[in-house]
């Protein structure tokens, strides 16, 4: 190999690797290399020549001339050492891998967090026809609407703010926003336990969530246990009563009226539909509706056991000599009674019929909203104080008695 360079060249050569010298920390080694690399294929305007029969294993490249030119204290390892050409193509290859990595990682870090977030995660399902969904509407801190509906193909969602077609709603996951067709964001999400037994079609009055959850505490039900229930009504307590039993359990539900009857059967079948689709597992099948007169119905409870009672009658104290020689000593007994007569009634008949009963509580369940509202404006000026308008659920007026009774062994 033969490199011919005029003495200018080769210390314009040297004083350039000089000068990189300087900047070696900034630079990496790749970088370097490449630097020097590029100059010397600049500088060299001779061509080199490499004879097949010598075989001494020196460098053909313009580096490896400059290499044996210059004092080895002033060359870097990349120009000291010179690798083969298979192995510079190799670092070449890994050197395009790298950067491609960093942008394609520098992309990914420029994406809006909604593209992660809406990554799906174990378990989630989209919304699908045939599910019990619920529309909202917030201004102001305040619900201005809100509505349960079944998800169906081709229908929609009207109100006074515009309309939403279910074919839209379909697909997406729970808890999203839609834009009306007047440009107003509804929240649509499943509709809970809670929501379903307020908004569902009804007969009579229902025993409201916060009603029934105090009456589950009192009785203290739990998966497996069977459970008494006098007034399906509209199929409210029923639906919480087979929750709380699971499918270990098993509820009676014994009604009087026959339109209150079907209702009540109605309204558990679609929410047992409804659930389906949601989880892809059945709602348990545990409760059994009859409609009978619960005083006169010694044959239906003969040979069975109860571990709770619930009773929503006008006039419960009329059943009680028939429910109690069914509960399991230590039971407890819960009633729902709309106004504080019917507790007087109630309490009266305990005393005349005396039976293994303790009154041991009556209580009524208040519910009391509250609105927290910021005391500065944006602009840092106080807020000219206003009567908030609260948002009152129906349950929230409301105001039923509830009286727990225990059995005791005699």
């Amino acid at each position: 190999m033969a490199v011919h360079m005029p003495l200018a060249r080769l210390l314009l050569v040297h004083r350039l690797l000089r000068t990189s010298t300087s900047g070696q920390r900034r630079l990496r080694s790749s970088d370097v290399l490449r630097e020097c690399r590029r100059a010397a294929r600049t500088l060299s305007t001779f061509p080199v020549r490499r004879s097949e029969s010598q075989g001494d294993g020196r460098d053909p490249s313009p580096l490896g001339g400059l290499g044996r030119l210059l004092p080895r204290d002033a060359l870097f390892p990349e120009v000291s050492q010179p690798r083969d050409p298979e192995e510079d193509a190799s670092v070449a290859a890994s050197d395009a891998h790298g950067e491609d990595a960093h942008v394609a990682t520098r992309e990914e870090g420029d994406r809006p967090p909604e593209a992660s977030a809406s990554a799906a995660l174990p378990g989630e399902s989209s919304l699908a026809f045939g599910e019990l969904l619920v529309a909202e509407h917030h201004k102001k801190r305040r619900v201005e609407f809100r509505k349960m509906f079944e998800l169906r193909a081709g229908a929609r969602l009207q109100s006074n703010w515009g309309a939403v077609a279910h074919d839209d709603v379909a697909g997406r996951p729970a808890g999203c926003f839609l834009k009306s067709t007047r440009g107003v964001r509804f929240l649509v999400r499943r509709a809970s336990l809670e929501d379903y037994v307020l908004y569902m079609k009804r007969g009579p009055a229902i025993t409201y969530p916060k009603d029934a959850s105090e009456m589950l505490m009192m009785m203290d039900v739990t998966e497996g246990d069977r459970v008494l229930e006098s007034g399906s009504g509209s199929g409210a307590m029923s639906l919480f009563l087979s929750r709380a039993v699971g499918s270990k359990g098993s509820v009676l539900s014994v009604e009087v009226r026959e339109d209150h009857h079907r209702r009540a059967v109605l309204n558990y079948k679609r929410w047992r539909q409804s659930w389906i689709l949601r989880r892809g597992e059945e709602w348990p099948d545990n409760v059994q509706f009859h409609i009978h007169d619960l005083s006169a119905a010694s044959a239906l409870l003969a040979n069975q056991g109860f571990h709770a009672a619930a009773l929503d009658l006008i006039h419960p104290q009329l059943v009680l000599p028939t429910v109690v020689p069914h509960l399991y000593p230590g039971a407890v007994c819960a009633v729902y009674l709309a106004n504080i007569t019917q507790v007087i009634d109630l309490l009266e008949g305990l005393r005349c019929l005396r039976l293994p009963l303790l009154c041991e509580r009556i209580m009524e369940v208040q519910v009391r909203d509250w609105v927290v509202a910021a005391a500065l404006q944006k602009d840092g000026s106080h807020c000219v104080r206003k009567a908030p308008v609260l948002d009152r659920r129906e349950e929230a007026s409301d105001g039923a008695f509830l009286v727990k009774l225990r059995k005791y062994a005699q």
